[in-house]
């Protein structure tokens, strides 16, 4: 008698020589071990994948892109989930909306496990990766709260005493120390102050 497999059976058993690596696989593979705790190294995940380390390369740039993209996988669904919940709140604008926004993605940074084994296995890199402008994500972080603020202020909802460029960047840059320093100078983190001081450069004249 003939068995007959499915479409999935078929695929799964075929060799791995026999799938053909792409872009977005690589990316794939290169987050799960991320999420797994493993390190990223692009020779290993080359060979994995069957392509040569300059392909990879090619498709990917360098590790330290490859890993800005991981990275922004995880902060562009925490950023989701933090709008999602702000915009099912009764009665929520304004300053009011985008406080609950910061502070929201802030306290799951600091909660997200994959990103504090990360920083713990690979402190300096780690750190170089989120505050420089080596992988990418300070620029998407920055043009993600500028495009929220330019927003907000062309509807007149906030006032601030600097523009939204300029906004954003600080705001970043005081989320980084709060969810950060325990690293950058041993302080246990705490999202409070920096919510404090993002509800006060925003409020601009407000107050």
């Amino acid at each position: 008698m003939t068995s007959h497999q499915t479409p999935l059976a078929l695929a799964l058993s075929k060799r791995k020589t026999d799938e053909r690596a792409t872009p977005i696989s690589a990316f794939r593979m290169a987050r799960s071990w991320w999420l797994e705790g493993r390190r990223l190294n692009l020779s290993q995940l080359a060979e994995e994948l069957g392509i040569g380390r300059a392909t990879l390369m090619r498709w990917v740039g360098n590790k330290d892109l490859l890993m800005g993209e991981i990275l922004w996988s995880l902060y562009k669904r925490i950023y989701d989930e933090a709008i999602a919940r702000a915009e099912q709140t009764p009665n929520l604008k304004g300053i009011e909306y985008l406080t609950q926004i910061y502070e929201d993605i802030n306290v799951a940074l600091i909660n997200a496990r994959p990103m504090y084994d990360f920083l713990q296995a690979e402190p300096q890199w780690g750190l170089q990766l989120l505050t420089a402008r080596t992988s990418g994500l300070q620029e998407r972080l920055i043009s993600t709260w500028q495009k929220m603020f330019e927003e907000a202020i062309a509807a007149g909802e906030i006032k601030p005493e600097m523009d939204a460029q300029s906004l954003a960047l600080y705001i970043v840059r005081i989320g980084e120390s709060a969810i950060y320093c325990d690293l950058i100078c041993g302080r246990k983190p705490e999202p409070g102050p920096a919510t404090t001081a993002f509800r006060l450069l925003v409020n601009g004249h407000q107050r």
